[in-house]
């Protein structure tokens, strides 16, 4: 376990965001090596089989059909974003607040944005609105994957959302601006956030100004031809 990154944060990616958004869906990375990194992130699983959450160093995953399920460190991943999680600035707010309210309250958070944020959002959310991918073989582009993906929306729901900010001109390693993954207190929903209204949260921000970025060493990424408008994708897939 890299003692360095325990240390002082450290942001790890086991992939780059556009081999993902290329198609990419099989890296076969396990989380053994994913855990040597984080306690802490969002990602997903191997032939892009459902939307991961790992909250306390226990990772979840959210299948298409909306089910939850806790995995062990052997399933495998084609990209996860971690950090060890050690918050360095808190702040609530018990005023109820819609998606753009909430959007603006958490970037007022974030001294810079030109670096890297680990967020952690726990409590009550009146409405909550979250996707999770279908399982897929390689090579058809995210956007079109997006388009058929299941949605699910929950009112009055507790629970957390696990994600990071990345500043914009990372944007092709990383999904830029705020990313996050909602996660039920009661482990039975969750999925990639895409809207919600709040009650009453509490944040917790980690600032973040190192980078660790893991290159794929599999036949598909190093004879790939990369020619697709990552930011324009991203845009289209994430909301």
């Amino acid at each position: 376990m890299s003692v360095a990154g325990k240390d002082r944060p450290v942001l790890y990616l086991c992939a780059p965001i556009n081999a993902l958004v290329e198609g990419i869906y099989e890296q076969k990375i396990p989380f053994t090596e994913i855990k040597k990194h984080g306690d802490f992130g969002l990602g997903t699983f191997d032939q892009l089989d459902g939307e991961m959450v790992m909250l306390d160093g226990k990772i979840y995953q959210i299948t298409s059909d909306g089910h939850v399920a806790q995995m062990d460190d052997s399933a495998l991943t084609p990209f996860a974003c971690v950090t060890f999680y050690r918050p360095a600035a808190h702040d609530e707010i018990n005023t109820p607040l819609n998606y753009a309210e909430f959007n603006k309250w958490i970037q007022n958070l974030l001294p810079s944005p030109n670096i890297f944020y680990a967020i952690r959002i726990d409590g009550v959310f009146s409405y909550v609105r979250v996707r999770s991918v279908p399982k897929q073989e390689s090579y058809k582009p995210l956007v079109e994957v997006a388009k058929e993906q299941p949605v699910f929306t929950f009112e009055n729901i507790k629970g957390t959302l696990v994600g990071f900010y990345t500043p914009t001109f990372m944007g092709s390693v990383s999904v830029p601006g705020l990313h996050l993954h909602f996660l039920s207190s009661d482990l039975q929903h969750g999925g990639h956030l895409l809207e919600c209204q709040t009650n009453e949260i509490k944040a917790g921000i980690q600032f973040i100004s190192s980078l660790e970025l893991g290159l794929p060493m599999n036949l598909d990424y190093l004879t790939w031809g990369f020619q697709r408008n990552v930011g324009d994708d991203l845009d289209k897939a994430e909301k």
